[in-house]
């Protein structure tokens, strides 16, 4: 799976989102910044060309939709960011979040529980 920058990100994200779309519905999801249509066009064809999208053709016009599940591409991001940033390591992962007081003590104890209802 082809990394993604961070504005095809975005859109893919909008994709996720919408299921279906066409370029012009995708522009009024994007809240920064809106880029030209045609800088748009050529970002979701280059999404395309990576094998995240696909498109049902209307004449002229495209209805793109995603080939790839936020499920999937959020596994692939998550054990490379692990793998990157945390040593390959869970426990770096959850104590990261610790001291950065992103996760608290309670919801240490959620995932304790469903780490033992998994045994």
């Amino acid at each position: 799976m082809q990394k993604l920058t961070n504005k095809e990100e975005e859109i893919m994200h909008i994709l996720w989102k919408l299921k279906k779309a066409f370029v012009k519905e995708v522009m009024t999801e994007i809240i920064d910044e809106q880029p030209h249509y045609n800088t748009l066009s050529t970002i979701i064809r280059n999404l395309e060309e990576k094998g995240y999208v696909s498109h049902n053709a209307y004449g002229n016009t495209h209805q793109y939709f995603p080939i790839v599940a936020l499920e999937e591409y959020r596994k692939e991001f998550m054990n490379t960011a692990i793998e990157n940033y945390f040593d390959n390591s869970y426990k770096n992962l959850v104590s990261f979040f610790a001291e950065e007081d992103k996760i608290s003590a309670d919801e240490l104890r959620e995932i304790l529980e469903i780490i033992e209802k998994r045994k």
